[in-house]
């Protein structure tokens, strides 16, 4: 396996792809992309088509990017089907360990990994009765601003000027 990278621009997303990415979700890769950067390559085929990464390529391109890492597949086009298939299904297959996850999330300097203010508040109370005082701690242990944005375009250029600035962010959907 050899790693390239290529010019967004040379990408076909998989115009068969069964998995489909809400707003959400690709806030989530963008965000997680301009914390970490891209930390494993988009799966294409001989044609550039996009066979895994499709997620990973819109969120790309929506943070302005203009190459990204890639690796290409030599199955046959019925074997990456079967193989796009069964990536997507077998992270959906696994499942949380919720107390190890819960100490995570309650890690103040964790920052945003894709879970809302709400969604942590459930699953710390299910895990421990001391869950919600964990997560006012984690929301009341700061100072913070809360700007509403009239769109998603304003509200990642905030973002990234905030970044810029070098203050601490996470992004929220409400």
């Amino acid at each position: 396996m050899q790693l390239e990278n290529v010019p967004i621009s040379s990408l076909t997303p998989d115009p068969a792809n069964a998995r489909k990415h809400s707003k959400r979700n690709l806030r989530a890769i963008a965000a997680s992309l301009q914390r970490f950067g891209q930390q494993k390559p988009i799966v294409v085929d001989s044609r550039n088509i996009v066979r895994a990464g499709n997620g990973t390529l819109a969120a790309a391109k929506s943070l302005g990017w203009t190459n990204i890492n890639i690796v290409r597949s030599d199955l046959m086009s019925g074997e990456l089907a079967a193989y796009s298939i069964a990536d997507n299904r077998t992270s959906e297959l696994a499942a949380w360990d919720t107390d190890i996850l819960a100490g995570f999330l309650s890690d103040t300097d964790l920052g945003n990994v894709g879970f809302t203010t709400s969604e942590i508040r459930r699953l710390l109370d299910d895990v421990s009765p001391d869950g919600i005082d964990a997560v006012n701690e984690i929301i009341e242990g700061k100072y913070q601003v809360v700007a509403e944005c009239a769109d998603e375009a304003q509200q990642k250029k905030l973002f990234d000027d905030l970044i810029a600035q070098g203050y601490t962010c996470r992004l929220a959907m409400v």
